[in-house]
Protein backbone atom coordinates (compact mmCIF):
# COMPACT_ATOMS: atom_id res chain seq x y z
CA UNK A 1 0.00 0.00 0.00
CA UNK A 2 2.96 2.31 0.76
CA UNK A 3 6.36 1.59 -0.75
CA UNK A 4 9.46 3.78 -0.40
CA UNK A 5 12.67 2.55 -2.00
CA UNK A 6 15.91 4.41 -1.21
CA UNK A 7 14.11 7.75 -0.90
CA UNK A 8 16.05 10.93 -0.16
CA UNK A 9 14.60 14.43 0.23
CA UNK A 10 16.99 17.37 0.48
CA UNK A 11 15.96 20.99 0.95
CA UNK A 12 19.43 22.37 0.30
CA UNK A 13 22.75 22.16 2.08
CA UNK A 14 23.11 20.14 5.25
CA UNK A 15 21.64 16.79 6.20
CA UNK A 16 18.73 15.57 4.05
CA UNK A 17 15.30 15.65 5.71
CA UNK A 18 14.90 12.05 4.54
CA UNK A 19 18.04 10.03 3.90
CA UNK A 20 17.94 6.83 1.79
CA UNK A 21 14.70 5.66 3.42
CA UNK A 22 13.17 2.32 2.48
CA UNK A 23 9.79 1.42 3.95
CA UNK A 24 7.10 -1.09 2.97
CA UNK A 25 3.60 -0.96 4.47
CA UNK A 26 1.11 -3.63 3.44
CA UNK A 27 -2.62 -3.13 2.88
CA UNK A 28 -4.46 -3.23 6.20
CA UNK A 29 -1.45 -2.55 8.45
CA UNK A 30 -1.44 -0.13 11.39
CA UNK A 31 1.93 1.60 11.71
CA UNK A 32 3.27 4.24 14.10
CA UNK A 33 6.06 6.54 12.90
CA UNK A 34 7.93 8.06 15.83
CA UNK A 35 10.97 10.24 16.42
CA UNK A 36 12.01 13.58 17.83
CA UNK A 37 11.29 16.88 16.13
CA UNK A 38 13.35 17.17 12.95
CA UNK A 39 13.63 13.42 12.47
CA UNK A 40 11.87 13.49 9.08
CA UNK A 41 8.33 12.47 10.05
CA UNK A 42 6.60 15.54 8.58
CA UNK A 43 8.62 15.29 5.39
CA UNK A 44 7.53 11.66 5.06
CA UNK A 45 3.85 12.66 5.31
CA UNK A 46 4.27 15.41 2.72
CA UNK A 47 5.99 13.02 0.32
CA UNK A 48 3.18 10.46 0.68
CA UNK A 49 0.61 13.18 -0.12
CA UNK A 50 2.77 14.43 -3.00
CA UNK A 51 2.98 17.86 -1.42
CA UNK A 52 6.72 17.39 -1.94
CA UNK A 53 8.70 15.45 -4.52
CA UNK A 54 11.57 13.18 -3.52
CA UNK A 55 15.06 14.26 -4.52
CA UNK A 56 15.84 10.63 -5.40
CA UNK A 57 14.35 7.18 -4.99
CA UNK A 58 10.90 5.78 -5.75
CA UNK A 59 7.59 6.18 -3.88
CA UNK A 60 4.49 4.12 -4.65
CA UNK A 61 1.26 4.78 -2.76
CA UNK A 62 -1.93 2.78 -3.35
CA UNK A 63 -0.56 1.49 -6.64
CA UNK A 64 0.55 4.90 -7.98
CA UNK A 65 4.17 5.81 -8.75
CA UNK A 66 4.43 9.33 -7.35
CA UNK A 67 7.64 10.30 -9.13
CA UNK A 68 5.90 9.71 -12.48
CA UNK A 69 2.58 11.33 -11.59
CA UNK A 70 1.39 14.23 -13.71
CA UNK A 71 0.14 17.31 -11.82
CA UNK A 72 -3.44 16.95 -13.09
CA UNK A 73 -3.60 13.46 -11.56
CA UNK A 74 -2.71 14.60 -8.02
CA UNK A 75 -6.21 15.67 -6.81
CA UNK A 76 -7.71 12.32 -7.82
CA UNK A 77 -4.82 10.45 -6.20
CA UNK A 78 -5.36 12.32 -2.90
CA UNK A 79 -8.94 11.03 -2.72
CA UNK A 80 -7.42 7.67 -1.84
CA UNK A 81 -5.88 9.17 1.30
CA UNK A 82 -7.66 10.51 4.37
CA UNK A 83 -5.67 12.90 6.55
CA UNK A 84 -6.17 13.93 10.18
CA UNK A 85 -4.09 16.72 11.72
CA UNK A 86 -3.33 17.82 15.26
CA UNK A 87 -5.19 21.12 14.84
CA UNK A 88 -8.43 19.62 13.40
CA UNK A 89 -8.72 22.18 10.55
CA UNK A 90 -12.50 22.37 10.70
CA UNK A 91 -14.58 25.06 8.98
CA UNK A 92 -15.70 27.19 11.93
CA UNK A 93 -18.76 28.64 10.14
CA UNK A 94 -20.21 25.23 9.23
CA UNK A 95 -21.81 22.63 11.43
CA UNK A 96 -20.62 19.06 11.89
CA UNK A 97 -22.74 17.72 9.04
CA UNK A 98 -21.50 20.38 6.61
CA UNK A 99 -17.85 19.95 7.64
CA UNK A 100 -18.05 16.26 6.74
CA UNK A 101 -20.24 16.78 3.67
CA UNK A 102 -17.75 19.34 2.34
CA UNK A 103 -15.22 16.59 1.65
CA UNK A 104 -17.79 14.93 -0.61
CA UNK A 105 -19.01 18.12 -2.28
CA UNK A 106 -15.53 19.13 -3.43
CA UNK A 107 -15.19 15.90 -5.43
CA UNK A 108 -18.67 16.19 -6.91
CA UNK A 109 -20.54 13.48 -5.04
CA UNK A 110 -24.30 13.66 -5.70
CA UNK A 111 -26.54 14.99 -2.91
CA UNK A 112 -28.25 11.62 -2.45
CA UNK A 113 -24.84 10.00 -1.78
CA UNK A 114 -23.92 12.74 0.69
CA UNK A 115 -27.23 12.38 2.54
CA UNK A 116 -26.60 8.66 2.90
CA UNK A 117 -22.87 8.61 3.64
CA UNK A 118 -22.44 11.54 6.06
CA UNK A 119 -24.82 10.21 8.77
CA UNK A 120 -23.24 6.78 8.34
CA UNK A 121 -19.71 8.02 9.04
CA UNK A 122 -20.86 10.27 11.90
CA UNK A 123 -22.39 7.17 13.48
CA UNK A 124 -19.04 5.37 13.08
CA UNK A 125 -17.20 8.07 15.06
CA UNK A 126 -19.91 8.44 17.71
CA UNK A 127 -21.23 11.86 16.69
CA UNK A 128 -24.62 11.04 15.15
CA UNK A 129 -26.40 13.30 17.68
CA UNK A 130 -24.03 16.25 17.15
CA UNK A 131 -24.60 16.79 13.43
CA UNK A 132 -26.10 20.28 13.91
CA UNK A 133 -23.38 21.50 16.30
CA UNK A 134 -20.69 23.96 15.29
CA UNK A 135 -16.98 23.36 16.04
CA UNK A 136 -16.84 25.92 18.88
CA UNK A 137 -19.65 24.02 20.63
CA UNK A 138 -17.61 20.82 20.70
CA UNK A 139 -14.83 19.53 22.95
CA UNK A 140 -11.38 18.93 21.49
CA UNK A 141 -12.06 15.22 21.30
CA UNK A 142 -15.35 15.79 19.48
CA UNK A 143 -13.66 18.13 17.02
CA UNK A 144 -11.05 15.47 16.30
CA UNK A 145 -13.86 12.97 15.71
CA UNK A 146 -15.36 15.34 13.14
CA UNK A 147 -11.96 15.62 11.47
CA UNK A 148 -11.73 11.83 11.46
CA UNK A 149 -15.23 11.51 9.96
CA UNK A 150 -14.28 13.99 7.24
CA UNK A 151 -11.12 11.99 6.48
CA UNK A 152 -13.11 8.74 6.24
CA UNK A 153 -16.23 9.90 4.41
CA UNK A 154 -14.80 9.12 0.95
CA UNK A 155 -13.65 5.65 2.08
CA UNK A 156 -9.90 6.16 1.56
CA UNK A 157 -7.45 3.30 1.12
CA UNK A 158 -5.06 4.93 3.60
CA UNK A 159 -5.54 7.12 6.67
CA UNK A 160 -2.61 9.37 7.63
CA UNK A 161 -2.88 10.81 11.14
CA UNK A 162 -0.31 13.51 11.94
CA UNK A 163 -0.11 13.93 15.75
CA UNK A 164 -3.87 13.24 16.06
CA UNK A 165 -3.81 13.39 19.87
CA UNK A 166 -1.39 16.30 20.23
CA UNK A 167 -4.03 18.69 21.63
CA UNK A 168 -6.00 16.14 23.65
CA UNK A 169 -5.95 14.89 27.24
CA UNK A 170 -4.91 11.27 27.91
CA UNK A 171 -8.43 9.84 28.19
CA UNK A 172 -9.62 11.53 24.99
CA UNK A 173 -6.41 10.47 23.25
CA UNK A 174 -7.17 6.86 24.12
CA UNK A 175 -10.68 7.23 22.68
CA UNK A 176 -9.35 8.62 19.40
CA UNK A 177 -6.78 5.84 19.12
CA UNK A 178 -9.49 3.25 19.76
CA UNK A 179 -11.42 4.76 16.86
CA UNK A 180 -8.35 4.56 14.62
CA UNK A 181 -7.97 0.93 15.63
CA UNK A 182 -11.58 0.28 14.59
CA UNK A 183 -10.98 2.03 11.26
CA UNK A 184 -7.99 -0.25 10.72
CA UNK A 185 -10.02 -3.34 11.61
CA UNK A 186 -12.47 -2.41 8.85
CA UNK A 187 -9.60 -2.69 6.36
CA UNK A 188 -8.13 0.81 6.05
CA UNK A 189 -4.34 1.08 6.19
CA UNK A 190 -3.47 3.46 9.05
CA UNK A 191 -0.21 5.38 9.54
CA UNK A 192 0.07 7.51 12.70
CA UNK A 193 2.84 10.02 13.32
CA UNK A 194 3.09 10.74 17.04
CA UNK A 195 5.25 11.82 19.98
CA UNK A 196 2.94 10.09 22.45
CA UNK A 197 4.99 7.30 24.03
CA UNK A 198 2.13 6.07 26.23
CA UNK A 199 -0.17 5.43 23.27
CA UNK A 200 2.52 3.73 21.22
CA UNK A 201 3.58 1.48 24.07
CA UNK A 202 -0.01 0.60 25.02
CA UNK A 203 -1.14 -0.38 21.52
CA UNK A 204 1.75 -2.65 20.57
CA UNK A 205 1.54 -2.05 16.84
CA UNK A 206 4.34 -1.86 14.30
CA UNK A 207 6.65 1.03 15.19
CA UNK A 208 8.99 2.76 12.73
CA UNK A 209 11.52 5.03 14.47
CA UNK A 210 13.25 7.89 12.64
CA UNK A 211 16.31 9.95 13.53
CA UNK A 212 17.92 12.68 11.39
CA UNK A 213 16.02 11.53 8.31
CA UNK A 214 17.02 7.88 8.72
CA UNK A 215 14.77 4.96 9.65
CA UNK A 216 16.74 3.53 12.56
CA UNK A 217 14.35 0.75 13.60
CA UNK A 218 11.22 -1.00 12.40
CA UNK A 219 9.59 -3.38 14.89
CA UNK A 220 6.42 -5.43 14.79
CA UNK A 221 4.51 -4.99 18.07
CA UNK A 222 7.18 -2.45 18.96
CA UNK A 223 7.62 0.22 21.59
CA UNK A 224 8.62 3.87 21.55
CA UNK A 225 12.38 4.00 22.04
CA UNK A 226 14.22 7.28 22.36
CA UNK A 227 15.83 7.75 18.96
Amino acid sequence: MIDLVDVTKSYGKGLPALNHATLHIEKGEFVFVVGTSGSGKSTLIKLLLKELDATSGNITVSGERLNRMRPRRIPKFRRKIGVVFQDFRLLKDRNVYENVAFAQRVIGRPTRVIKSRVPEVLQEVGLADKYKSFPDELSGGEQQRVALARALVNRPDILLADEPTGNLDPRTSDEIMALLDQVNERGTTVLVVTHNKDIVNAMRKRVVTMRNGVIVSDEQEGAYHEA
